[in-house]
């Protein structure tokens, strides 16, 4: 019940706006709402002047737009329509946009091969899912399956491909979702990772992961310049 009830208050959201310090974000009433979890890996982003970032189901795109004032250049992905939308907003109202490209699509479907980042963000769906939970766009940001992995083994699989060498993964996740478990596959793929913070919510404890990939050349690495990249 618990479960349930933590849902419903989060299909609740409408139009407003929220606060990350002193910047605004406009959230629609068809996206999920930045909460603990979104502040949690706001709080600790920290993005150089040359570095890309994927910001992966970006939501408003508050994250986005965080490292978008620092980063060369961020891609944000959300498979919501209306995130994507809402994203673009806020992208425009930081002035920003000349940095973003934000796209829709699911997980990693809309990149390219050979695209590589600095930083990949994830603040993934992770709460276990009753059969009967409905499945409307702000529900589906925070729907993690049976489990509540569904997404991150999803993300987990494919991530490496997409991140440079001595790159980072920053990845939001719930305790009710196993994070020994996610910790265990990024060191199985040759990750170094450990929980970076932790903060208590409801009857569970969100979990900010810290994952480094090892320096490596690869050949196969491609830099991309500009956001015109993904219009081609």
């Amino acid at each position: 019940m618990e479960l349930r009830h933590r849902g419903d208050a989060l299909r609740r959201t409408s139009a407003k706006k929220v606060f990350f310090e002193d910047k605004g974000f406009h959230v629609f009433e068809e996206v999920y709402e930045p909460s603990e979890d979104t502040f949690l890996l706001a709080e600790r982003l920290e993005v150089e002047h040359n570095e890309t970032v994927l910001d992966m189901g970006t939501g408003c795109g508050i994250l986005a737009v965080i490292c978008a004032l620092k980063a060369r250049l961020v891609v944000a992905v959300d498979v919501n329509p209306h995130a994507v939308r809402c994203a673009k907003l806020n992208a425009k109202s930081h002035k920003v946009s000349e940095r973003m490209c934000i796209v829709r699509g699911d997980l990693f479907e809309p990149l390219k091969e050979g695209d590589l980042f600095d930083l990949i963000l994830f603040n993934a769906p992770y709460l276990p899912t009753e059969e009967d939970e409905p499945e409307d766009w702000v529900s589906r940001g925070w729907s993690g399956g049976n489990i509540g992995r569904d997404l991150i083994d999803c993300f987990l699989k494919h991530a490496s491909s997409y991140l440079k060498p001595g790159g980072r993964i920053l990845l939001v996740q719930s305790t009710l979702s196993d994070v020994g478990q996610t910790l265990e596959e990024l060191e199985r793929q040759g990750f170094k990772a450990r929980v970076l913070a932790e903060r208590k919510a409801f009857f569970e404890s969100i979990a900010l992961i810290e994952a480094s990939k090892p320096r490596r050349r690869s050949p196969s690495e491609k830099l991309f310049e500009n956001a015109s990249h993904y219009y081609g």
